[in-house]
This record gives structure tokens, C-alpha cells and sequence, in this order.
């Protein structure tokens, strides 16, 4: 398993709407969390055509939900 970072993955981090964010992942579900607020406080969730679900808070990005996240590791 290659523990490489790409140079595309640090652009998409660095693009994201905050700076400080928390990840969990529930390895016996394979879903990866990424919280962009502490708490999210989402009052509005969109499953896109990409199979990842977004959490907003009005208008803003609060969180993503990675389903099946080790099948679109790229490694």
C-alpha cells in the first residue's frame, strides 16, 4: 500500500471551503467522514451522481460522506 500523497489530492484539500477539518473512517461500513465544521450542524444533505454525500448549512459545504471510500482509493 503506497502512502503517497498526489499533487492532486493536495490541490482538491487545499480548494476546500476550510482549513481545518476532521476525517473518521468506519472501516466495517468502508464510509469516510470529513467534517469541515465542529459541529456540522447540516440542515441539507445531496447524494450526487459521484455516490459521495454533501452536507451543507444553508448555503455553505460542512461535510462529505465517502461511501465505499477503499474502493475509490486510487492506490
Amino acid at each position: 500500500m503506497s502512502h503517497l500523497i498526489s499533487k492532486t489530492l493536495i490541490g482538491q484539500v487545499l480548494a476546500l471551503p476550510a482549513r481545518q477539518m476532521r476525517t473518521e473512517y468506519d472501516d466495517q461500513a468502508d464510509v469516510l467522514y470529513i467534517s469541515f465544521r465542529k459541529p456540522q450542524q447540516a440542515n441539507d444533505s445531496i447524494m450526487e451522481d459521484d455516490g459521495n454525500i454533501y452536507h451543507y448549512r444553508d448555503d455553505e459545504l460542512v461535510g462529505i460522506t465517502v461511501l465505499n471510500a477503499s474502493q475509490k482509493n486510487p492506490a
